[in-house]
């Protein structure tokens, strides 16, 4: 999972009777005609996976100077205008997209013999989940969804990858690899759907399911940032359910908080903050703590997690270690299964190309953006996101005018929260 600064930059059934599935088809939604939508048109990934690392520049550091010199401590950062420099080349729908880089451990989770093996499998993908996010060590922003935008992915995971995690072999040390199966019909796929639907306040909603194994996952999260002198802290503020429809089981999750620091030197990521795992059916919990680093001394990327059974209030499992390296899991039994996340294999998303997407993906979106950052045009870059966004200011006040509200695509508040048009827990 990647994290990011929320601030402002500077200037159902398908013809043949089968289920329509997040990113096969997305016909018939709230606030839209039929529009097709083929996995079929989707091609292994080949964007850059990392980001130039070079610190701040002299002349970016006397601009970011400037900026701070007008903050105060705890101010809230969501209007401030910051300077394009500091973006990654990718939408925070994306980044989200990211959060399923190991996919072979989210569909192993529903191969646990027993409750108790499936929480544990659910935290061991939880921890493993967020170091892939990251485009190297440097801490840059990913462009802010405009409302509408979406985000179309796939991964397929070959079967024989799926198996329990306390009995499925280590990968070989400095394997990280792309694991692909030859034969389609020997793969599982993950399906991924991602929409900002509201811009004040910035709400993101992601839905994934695998429906042979009849798992999915629905989270809607937004974010509120704040100065903290050389930090920007950025809460997350939502929550996810994974459900297990084959056990009728639901996990209630949260997120960690996020922290870019050093912005006037070498910028880099902390996670921080206590986030919670609960399954009611079940009984079971778990308290997962990212710990950041003290200001004298410590470690960096620190983490530790509990889980727990209610009930008999035993705790079935504990771990510890860094949330981008190694981590270590001591069960009941006593039996220890150590995990470094550096040598998992990362399985690519398949994306549909640039000319198959429609005007509102983000990479089609943010296609101009992307380009002169890639040529190191940021002046550029600037005018090409300030277009973006000004013609979404100017469709909001026709909004506000007709008082229209605005309807998504693929999401439907529900309370408190945005459920996807078409979940897999409500298809027949």
């Amino acid at each position: 999972m990647a994290y990011f600064w929320r601030i402002r930059h500077s200037h159902q059934k398908d013809a043949s009777g089968g289920e329509i599935s997040p990113v096969q088809y997305v016909g018939r939604t709230p606030n839209s005609g039929s529009e097709l939508v083929l996995s079929e048109d989707e091609k292994s990934d080949n964007e850059d996976k990392e980001e130039t690392e070079l610190g701040v520049m002299e002349d970016q550091r006397s601009i970011i100077l400037h900026l701070i010199s007008q903050l105060k401590l705890g101010m809230d950062l969501t209007k401030v205008v910051l300077p394009t420099f500091i973006l990654e080349k990718r939408s925070l729908l994306e980044m989200y997209a990211d959060f399923m880089a190991h996919p072979d451990l989210l569909l192993a989770i529903t191969a646990g013999a027993t409750p108790e093996e499936r929480v544990i499998c659910f935290v061991e993908y939880y921890l493993t989940a967020f170091h892939e996010g990251r485009k190297g060590a440097l801490a840059k922003k990913p462009y802010n969804p405009i409302i509408g935008e979406t985000f179309h992915c796939s991964w397929e995971v070959p079967k024989d990858r799926i198996k329990p995690k306390r009995t499925a072999p280590r990968s070989p040390a400095g394997c990280h690899e792309h694991p692909m199966a030859d034969d389609p019909s020997k793969s599982y796929k993950l399906r991924f759907v991602a929409e900002q639907v509201s811009h004040h306040p910035p709400i993101s909603c992601f839905y994934c399911e695998c429906k042979e194994k009849r798992l999915c996952v629905n989270t809607h999260v937004w974010t509120k940032s704040k100065f903290m002198g050389m930090s920007v802290g950025v809460s997350m503020i939502g929550e996810g359910v994974l459900r297990l429809l084959e056990h009728g089981e639901e996990y209630v999750f949260t997120l960690p908080s996020a922290y870019a620091r050093s912005i006037l030197t070498i910028p880099w990521v902390e996670l921080g903050g206590k986030v919670s795992i609960n399954c009611a059916k079940t009984g079971y919990s778990a308290t997962v703590i990212f710990h950041t680093k003290p200001f004298y001394g410590g470690k960096v990327h620190r983490v530790t997690a509990e889980v727990k059974h209610n009930p008999t209030n035993t705790i079935v499992c504990k771990a510890h270690g860094e949330w981008n390296g190694t981590l270590e899991f001591t069960y009941s039994n006593g039996e220890t299964k150590v995990i470094d996340t550096t040598t998992l294999p990362v399985y690519p998303k398949k994306i549909r190309p640039l000319e198959k997407q429609g005007p509102m993906e983000s990479r089609n979106l943010w296609r101009e953006v992307t380009r002169y950052l890639r040529l190191g045009d940021i002046d550029a870059a600037t005018e090409q996101k300030r277009h973006l966004e000004e013609k979404q200011r100017v469709e909001e006040r026709k909004r506000e005018n007709l008082r229209t509200p605005w309807k998504p695509k693929y999401f439907i508040q529900e309370g408190d929260g945005w459920v996807y048009f078409n979940p897999l827990w409500k298809a027949h």
